[in-house]
Order: C-alpha cells, then sequence, then structure tokens
C-alpha cells in the first residue's frame, strides 16, 4: 500500500485528503465515553447491519408458502430476494454521496424509516394476495437498505480513532454475521404464526434500531464545506489513480470472502436437505449457524486485536486466505462426507472472519470524512453482488460437480492470497484519516 499522502486540494474547505498511513492525525474518540457508554453505542451501530440482514434472509423460509398462497412461480417468489438486492446494489452509491454532503444520520434514520415502513406495505400485499404490491414495496425496502450498513460503516470512520474503529467495525462484521445465522430461524418461527408474519415482524426491528441511532449516537461535526459534485468526482478519480491498486484489490476480496462464504453455506444447505440426512427447517437453521458462528467469533475478536497495526492486518489477511483456500482444497476431496463438510465451512467461514475486519478497517482509514461515505458504500455494494451471486453459481457449479465447485472457489481464494501478498502493504501504523 502506497504510504504517500496527496495534499494537493487539502487546502481547499471540502477538498480531498487522501489519509496519511505514515503519522497519527491525534484525534481521540470523541467525549471520552466511559466503557459503558462506548459499548452502547457499539450495539446501536451493530443493530443497522443487523436489520439489513433480516430483512432478506428471515424471508428465505418462507418462499414456498408465498409460491402456494400467492399462486405464483417460483421465478416471482425469487424476485423478492432478487429485486431488493438489485435496488440496494444501485442506490448504494449515491447514498454514499448523500452522507458525505451532509451527514451520516441523515441518510441512517430515513433509511430506516423507508425500509421498515416499506416492509409493512409487503406485508399487506401478502394479506391482501397482491404481488404487484409486494413486490414493489421490496424494491423500495431495497432503497432503504442502502442507506443503513455502508453508511453505518462510513460513521464508524468518522467517529473512532487511535484503533476503536477496528473494534467497532469488527463488531459490525459479527453483528452482520449473526444476522445470518438467526433469521431464517426467526424467519420459521414467526412462520408458525402465520406465513406472512416475517413481513410485520421487520418492521419491529426497523424502529428499534432507528432509536437506538437517534438517541445514543452522536456524530461528530465536520466544519468542511462540501465540496462541489465537480470537484467531488475529482477527488474520488484521484483517489483511485493515487492509491487504486491496493483499493481494489481490497474491495475484490471482500466481496470474494462473502461470495464464496455464502455460496458455501447455500451448498451445505442443499446437501442438508437431501438424501439421506433431510435435515430441514429450525434444526437446518442450527447446523448452518456454525461456520457462521465461527466467522462471529472471529471477526469480533479480529476487530478487538488489530488496532492500529498494519502489518498485523496483512498478516491476518494472507492468513485467513490461506485458511480459506486450504480448507476448501481439502472438501474438494471430502465433501461426501457431511461432517467434514461442516468442519471444512467452519474453517473457511473463520479465514474470513480474519479477512474482513483488516480490510474494513483499512478501506474505512483510505480517504477522509468528506469521501467516505462514497468508499465505503462502493466496497458494500460490491460485497452486496458477491453474496447476491454466490449462490446461483455455486448452484450452476454444483450441478456439474461438487469437487469442481470447491476446487474453483479455492482457487479463487489462493488469487486473492496472491492478491494480498503483492498489492496490499499497511505501514506499521495503519490510521485513518479525518
Amino acid at each position: 500500500m502506497a504510504t504517500t499522502t496527496s495534499r494537493s486540494s487539502a487546502g481547499k474547505r471540502g477538498g480531498l485528503r487522501v489519509a496519511d498511513y505514515t503519522k497519527d492525525e491525534n484525534r481521540k474518540q470523541p467525549s471520552g465515553k466511559n466503557g459503558g457508554g462506548k459499548w452502547l453505542e457499539y450495539i446501536s451501530l451493530a443493530t443497522v447491519p443487523l436489520v439489513l440482514v433480516l430483512g432478506n434472509s428471515m424471508l428465505v423460509p418462507i418462499l414456498p408458502d408465498m409460491e402456494r398462497k400467492l399462486r405464483i412461480s417460483g421465478f416471482q417468489a425469487s424476485l423478492v430476494i432478487t429485486l431488493f438486492s438489485v435496488a440496494a446494489g444501485v442506490v448504494i452509491p449515491l447514498a454514499g454521496y448523500l452522507s458525505d454532503r451532509f451527514s451520516r444520520k441523515a441518510i441512517i434514520l430515513p433509511s430506516l424509516a423507508v425500509y421498515g415502513i416499506a416492509g409493512i406495505f409487503a406485508g399487506l400485499g401478502a394479506v391482501w394476495n397482491s404481488y404487484w404490491l409486494l413486490i414493489v414495496s421490496r424494491a423500495f425496502q431495497g432503497i432503504g437498505a442502502a442507506g443503513t450498513s455502508p453508511i453505518a460503516m462510513a460513521l464508524v470512520g468518522d467517529k473512532y480513532k487511535d484503533g476503536t474503529e477496528s473494534e467497532a467495525l469488527g463488531l459490525i462484521e459479527a453483528s452482520n454475521g449473526a444476522g445470518k445465522v438467526i433469521s431464517p430461524i426467526l424467519g420459521s418461527l414467526f412462520a408458525l404464526i402465520v406465513w406472512y408474519a416475517p413481513f410485520f415482524a421487520f418492521p419491529i426491528f426497523c424502529a428499534a434500531s432507528f432509536a437506538a441511532v437517534m438517541f445514543w449516537i452522536k456524530e461528530p461535526k465536520s466544519d468542511d464545506k462540501p465540496p462541489t459534485v465537480k470537484q467531488y468526482v475529482a477527488d474520488i478519480v484521484t483517489l483511485f489513480k493515487e492509491k487504486g491498486r491496493w483499493l481494489v484489490s481490497t474491495f475484490i476480496c471482500g466481496a470474494l470472502g462473502l461470495f464464496i462464504l455464502f455460496g458455501v453455506l447455500f451448498r451445505l444447505s442443499n446437501v442438508l436437505e437431501g438424501a439421506p440426512y433431510r435435515i430441514d427447517g429450525v434444526a437446518k437453521g442450527g447446523v448452518l449457524a456454525i461456520p457462521l458462528l465461527g466467522l462471529v467469533v472471529t471477526a469480533y475478536v479480529t476487530g478487538r486485536v488489530i488496532k492500529k497495526n498494519g502489518p498485523l492486518m496483512r498478516r491476518l489477511m494472507v492468513i485467513g486466505l490461506a485458511m480459506m483456500c486450504v480448507s476448501l482444497a481439502a472438501a474438494a476431496l471430502l465433501y461426501r462426507n457431511m461432517y467434514f463438510l461442516i468442519g471444512f465451512a467452519t474453517l473457511s467461514g473463520i479465514g474470513t472472519g480474519l479477512l474482513l475486519p483488516c480490510l474494513n478497517t483499512l478501506i474505512a482509514g483510505a480517504v477522509d470524512r468528506s469521501h467516505r461515505g462514497m468508499i465505503m458504500s462502493l466496497y458494500s455494494a460490491l460485497r452486496f453482488f458477491g453474496v447476491a451471486f454466490g449462490p446461483p453459481i455455486f448452484g450452476w457449479l454444483s450441478g456439474k460437480s461438487d469437487a469442481l465447485l470447491y476446487g474453483v472457489v479455492s482457487g479463487l481464494s489462493l488469487a486473492a492470497f496472491f492478491v494480498v501478498l503483492l498489492f496490499v502493504h499497511p505501514p506499521k501504523k495503519a490510521g485513518s484519516a479525518s
């Protein structure tokens, strides 16, 4: 990673200030909160990625019921998930720009409100057997989702310094993984009441997150005047010219990590449902929670220990990708044994837990507050698409051969391993821009 700092436009109010990883900006965590207050803030921020996950994954268990009750095809049911993801992926960069121009909470809070209210209308579409109301509401939910987790990650970069940002980002990554663990189980449990109950349960989670962010998160103020659109675009172009090689490398590694993680979980889910295991429902959710639990615990611990230690981040990223490569290569040989497959999926999940908090911390510190929302949003959009495309591509490859499937993704992990070795070189003190 290049350590040269560009200050060419720093003298202009709102101009680009690329992070100087060789100098400590000496910005302390604001207000000197005690431990209890800090953790209250951490938990409030962690609710944002949690509701993002719940809004999609909690619906997966009710898709078969939706097909029957609304008399729609499997393709139409899949659009309930796909349209949400596409709408979010398209709008995320705009949400990032708006958060840079105004404030993080000015985007997060309305986004949570849109996300929750659209969920109520989606539920009404299910009650009234109106597929079109349901699908349009899901698109609006995707638009709301765009302003949630990516902007919360940018807010962490604004708010916490001196290594505490890695702790907060690790907790956010753990919350994201925990959401993946509990959302299918929650969806199945709510569906025991009535099949469309998850639609109406979700806005309650949104309201809780909205209240937590509104009352417990104090956003640091910026005295910089927002740049013009022309200057803003020029700044982003300058950033990628100067740091594009390592920045794009980290973007790709983050997206690849989630592509592999959720692709493996999708394949494991199909194996559990099929003969001879026939494990489904809450029991299947419990088994799938094992690899995700490995990710959650590892991501949290990694976030706590890396602080500003650039060489440690690089070592952990390399180790994580090596674990993913080796465990997936072993799965290509021993995939017929369910216990081995769960074990290898868990090792791969642990590797992902080592990788992602390091990437999050480096990317959050790549640029100053005036442009951080866009950078985190572009990164999050790629992660979003990695999650979205993992299951269908894994499904296609598994139709040819499971050995081929795990061999291909092991090779992708190996490629990412060399990308980090060649292009990502954090200095000893990997701090954050102002």
